[in-house]
């Protein structure tokens, strides 16, 4: 789930939307909203440190040309930010997703990133002393009780054993907040691509490293499916990461912020759609817990 990461200084109002922004919109409600069910169909074959070393791996060669080209973009105070950025950001979340999936249904991991929202909100409140208000802590109140529903909902064998897991998506929300909040606020004048393939430059070779440790290139050489896996997992990185952000910052450019934050509304209807595609159980307090956190979320993004 690397969506998210683009810079608020970018945003230019808009007098109209054009039809491709509508077009470019709806094609990052699908590429980010299929990275759940991309991470369950491979964690049918690897483990969850072993997707998210893969993940990351490939996510840096992906944008790799393109971290070559800026490395003399960022001031030199601004490196340990962008390792900060790349590992709170990229790096930890992308394993936190993947063990969290391994117990939580890909429908319910997608409605729960929503959060990031959030967070992103309560982090600048606190370390960045950016702006909020009532009905911004409203927004985030009613957000945390969505979760909760969220979470605690279906069978009494699924809230004991699974559901649980979800606090992993919310950890990995959190650190997805402060992620953006370090790159608005002390990540100025670099490109947004140029930012996104430096973090990831800076914490891919740690993911490469751990990647070598672990039995995942055995995986591939003795399991057939384990290809099929591996081309799941690919997709994520370079679909996910790569493309979804290039399409966001282009959306941004053509349009706003505001407008661009739509599909932090769309994805988790796409990531639920899937689910249940692939047979996942989803409850009708699972729906409930989905719009309140929804609702708490375009509060958030709506206060003045």
């Amino acid at each position: 789930m690397s969506t998210e990461v683009s810079s608020p200084t970018l945003a230019k109002p808009a007098s109209s939307t054009p039809a491709l922004a509508w077009i470019i919109l709806t094609g990052l409600a699908l590429i980010w909203g299929t990275s759940f069910i991309l991470i369950k169909k491979g964690l049918e074959v690897f483990s969850s440190d072993e997707l998210g070393a893969i993940r990351i791996t490939i996510a840096m060669l992906a944008l790799l040309p393109f971290a070559l080209k800026g490395l003399k973009a960022p001031k030199p105070g601004q490196w340990k930010f962008l390792l900060l950025s790349g590992l709170i950001g990229n790096l930890i979340p992308a394993f936190l997703f993947a063990y969290a999936e391994t117990k939580l249904a890909s429908g319910l991991a997608g409605v729960l990133n929503s959060l990031t929202a959030l967070f992103t909100l309560i982090i600048g409140a606190i370390f960045f002393r950016q702006k909020i208000t009532l009905l911004r802590v409203l927004g985030i109140l009613i957000g945390i009780i969505g979760t909760a529903v969220l979470i605690f909902s279906g069978s009494a064998q699924e809230t004991s054993s699974n559901s649980f897991y979800g606090l992993y998506v919310v950890l990995a929300t959190v650190l997805y907040g402060g992620s953006l909040n370090i790159i608005k606020h002390c990540l100025a004048g670099i490109k947004p691509l140029t930012m996104a393939s430096l973090a990831l430059l800076t914490v891919g070779p740690l993911a490469f490293a751990y990647l070598c440790t672990t039995p995942a290139l055995e995986k591939l050489a003795t399991q057939p499916q384990a290809w099929e896996a591996l081309g799941y997992i690919t997709l994520l990185a370079v679909f996910s990461t790569a493309i979804g952000l290039v399409f966001y910052n282009k959306l941004i450019h053509m349009t706003n912020t505001l407008f661009a934050s739509t599909s932090t509304y769309l994805m988790p209807i796409v990531a639920l759609i899937w689910g249940v595609a692939d047979g996942e159980t989803i409850h009708l307090m699972h729906y409930v817990g989905m719009a309140i956190i929804l609702g708490g979320v375009l509060l958030v993004n709506r206060a003045k």
